[in-house]
């Protein structure tokens, strides 16, 4: 049977990117399964970037949304962690999650696709933006999971730190490229419409994921219950003290990041006067600082340990937010606008590749789906009032008090980290499981 012709570019695209001659012997990059699916995170984290700034840049531009709206936004996109997380987690555990995995990349390119077709039929309000990025939310705390959970059935667990590390080199290149792309796109034809490319780019990463084949073992006990199972989700997290402080230490980080985030893009644009694509090509430094913590983030690791590696990019991010917040409203505050976003990149990949390499090192295979929930539900319930904060505190007080919150929020937590042993002293990952 002859290839369909739109699979037949991805694959010549795909074998010209990724040759296996100039990888490394035991490269995980020469997996055939592991290199679709790091393909796909190549190909959505670029749409993502196109969303990641179309986004606010609707609500902000063209819909005038105030810093409390902005919040209520970003709360939207949160909220239904904290309302689904548990339940998705216990049925998760009862399917195949590559399935659910497609399906999510498939319905966050419809819900995407919606924002310019109501601003072409002229109903585009703020609300509207609400329900998408409740829509995204509700998708991301399923889909979102089951991807997670994928990598773990494709890498083995003592090289996970470096599949996150890999993975976010895939989403490095996008940050590089994707806000540049996304600031001309916003510019040549308004961000609603620079939206539709991100839907097609998730119908493409769907494509590429529909041919991974996995092999899954569900085993379902006779006496299976719902709650029952969701209660043993919870224990085990509360039982086991790394997965508690982890819980607690990025939780709060969590908090910090949500309030600095509602406020980015107005300062960038209303304080520093920066057009939609001056925005963009800022953008493109936070793919500068991920590619930089993805190349030697994971010796960084071996050489320090996950825990003490998760403690300095928290205090990478409070650098580059307390930064922002004494900026001067001049051409040395884009830069300091710019050096932010490669602190904040650089910090949050040296936590999220280990946080989630140190959580699935733990997890038995059986507890995956309930687990991850878990540890999302928690980590995630203290983002959403990080944002309304935010947007509060940008409103109320200014923009740089907003920032200067999450700065010595994020050094707070830090301290904490440090001080604690649990995290602290955790060397790799070998004696985790």
């Amino acid at each position: 049977m002859k290839k369909k012709p739109a699979l037949s570019v991805l694959s010549r695209f795909y074998s010209r990117i990724l040759p296996n001659q100039l990888l490394p012997a035991d490269d995980l990059l020469r997996d055939f399964v592991y290199r679709r699916l790091w393909l796909s995170i190549l190909i959505s984290s670029f749409g993502a970037q196109i969303t990641l700034l179309a986004l606010p840049l609707t609500a902000a531009i063209l819909l005038h949304a105030s810093p409390t709206q902005m919040g209520i936004l970003t709360f939207m996109e949160i909220f239904p962690y904290v309302l689904l997380s548990l339940p998705s987690g216990v049925w998760l555990d009862r399917v195949k999650k590559l399935p659910v995995y497609i399906a999510g990349e498939i319905a966050i390119s419809i819900a995407v696709a919606s924002v310019p077709l109501a601003w072409w039929l002229n109903f585009l309000n703020i609300s509207w933006l609400y329900i998408v990025g409740f829509l995204i939310g509700t998708v991301n705390t399923t889909a979102g999971t089951a991807a997670q959970i994928v990598l773990t059935q494709i890498v083995p667990r003592d090289r996970l730190i470096e599949a996150h590390a890999k993975n976010a080199l895939a989403s490095s290149g996008s940050e590089v490229a994707g806000p540049a792309a996304a600031g001309a796109l916003i510019k040549l034809l308004s961000a609603p419409l620079a939206l539709m490319a991100d839907a097609l780019l998730l119908l493409a990463s769907a494509t590429i994921l529909r041919k991974i084949h996995i092999q899954e073992t569900r085993i379902i006990s006779a006496n299976a219950n719902f709650w029952g199972d969701l209660k043993d989700g919870l224990r085990f997290v509360q039982t086991h003290a790394v997965l508690v402080a982890l819980a607690f230490t990025v939780g709060l980080w969590q908090l910090a990041y949500n309030a600095a985030l509602v406020v980015q893009i107005l300062f960038a644009t209303r304080e520093l006067g920066l057009s939609e694509q001056a925005v963009g090509l800022s953008y493109v430094c936070m793919g500068i600082g991920t590619i930089f913590a993805s190349i030697i983030g994971n010796r960084v690791s071996q050489e320090i340990g996950p825990g003490r590696c998760m403690i300095v990019g928290i205090l990478l991010c409070s650098g580059g937010w307390g930064l922002l917040a004494l900026a001067p409203a001049n051409q040395l505050g884009v830069i300091a606008f710019a050096l932010m976003l490669i602190l904040f990149a650089t910090g949050s990949v040296f936590i999220f590749i280990n946080f989630l390499a140190l959580r699935q090192a733990v997890t038995p295979e059986h507890l995956l789906g309930r687990i991850t929930s878990t540890m999302r539900w928690l980590t995630l319930i203290p983002a959403g009032p990080g944002a309304l904060i935010g947007g509060w505190l940008g409103e109320n007080y200014g923009l740089r008090y907003a920032l200067g919150f999450s700065s010595s929020c994020a050094l707070i937590i830090a301290l904490i980290a440090w001080r604690s042993s649990t995290i602290r002293d955790i060397k790799n990952l070998s004696n985790m499981q």
